[in-house]
């Protein structure tokens, strides 16, 4: 598609202009950072704020810079090395697509869409944002920050919906420059947009480079009128137990009894559903003599 002249032209060099003088400096952005440093942030991020995920990326990357090196690791190790990241599943498919890269694409993050959908754990966001900032193809990278702009630039509305639908992903392709490197950048600068200026409750309008091209500012900025958003809570959830009872297998060197399990949370019907939730999951391994570990 012929975008020159357009107004959607006139989006991106404002975006992509303030992305330039304004982008945090973060590792996986580097130019040197590698493919598997992109997809490890990827996975970490996912849920996870920058400032929580950067300690925890800087010392995965320094045991296993390369995805063989986490492959012949014992899954529970990447579950170790998680520690309080949160939705430590994440952990397990991250080292279940380091075994497939090996095992299918000899040690290396393929650059092939359809191939990084293939890897465990790598859906379709995943896999664009991959292929995007890692090998600067065309691909709509939508997570929320991203569905927020748009929705606010482009349809006027103050939110999108509360999970993403086909809509959102068309308007996100028809939104992309026609060329890969600068549908690349655009990615990552719409992305920065939301994250630091187009924010979800309080949004810095006065500072937004597109303010003047924004469809919700044009409309008087109207106040969200959908369903209510929830806050996540964790205090006293099963979220919680579940990792209490992880940091005391991560904090063991041997399989751990059940009743030193037990000593991590009083409630004995919630956490016998988070202990069984964790082995359902393949999080924790139960052993002979009532013991568990973290999975071998």
């Amino acid at each position: 598609m012929d975008q020159s002249g357009s107004p959607l032209t006139a989006l991106h060099d404002s975006v992509l202009g303030w992305y330039d003088a304004n982008q945090r400096v973060l590792p996986w952005r580097e130019p040197d950072a590698g493919a598997w440093a992109v997809m490890v942030s990827e996975f970490m991020l996912q849920q996870t704020p920058v400032n929580r995920v950067l300690p925890a990326y800087h010392r995965w990357l320094e045991r296993w810079p390369k995805p063989v090196d986490l492959a012949v690791e014992a899954p529970g190790e990447a579950v170790r090395a998680w520690d309080r990241l949160g939705y430590p599943r994440r952990a397990l498919r991250l080292h279940a697509a380091a075994q497939a890269i090996v095992e299918r694409h000899g040690g290396e993050v393929p650059d092939d869409h359809a191939a990084l959908l293939a890897l465990p754990g790598v859906g379709t966001y995943t896999a664009a944002a991959i292929a995007s900032f890692a090998f600067g193809q065309r691909h709509a990278v939508v997570d929320t920050n991203v569905r927020r702009v748009l929705a606010r630039a482009l349809t006027g509305v103050a939110q999108p919906t509360i999970s993403p639908t086909a809509a959102d992903l068309r308007l996100a392709v028809a939104a992309l420059p026609a060329d890969a490197p600068t549908a690349a950048r655009w990615a990552v600068a719409s992305m920065e947009l939301g994250a630091l200026i187009c924010t979800a409750r309080t949004p810095r309008c006065a500072d937004c480079p597109i303010r003047t091209q924004c469809a919700w500012v044009e409309a008087g900025s109207p106040p969200y009128d959908g369903p209510p958003r929830r806050g996540q809570t964790y205090e006293g959830t099963d979220r919680q137990v579940r990792g209490r009872l992880l940091a005391v297998l991560r904090a063991a060197t041997a399989p751990v009894s059940k009743p030193e399990l037990d000593a991590c949370w009083p409630d004995h019907p919630q956490r016998e559903r988070a202990l069984d939730g964790l082995v359902s999951d393949g999080l924790v391994e139960p052993l002979a003599d009532n013991h568990y570990r973290l999975p071998a």
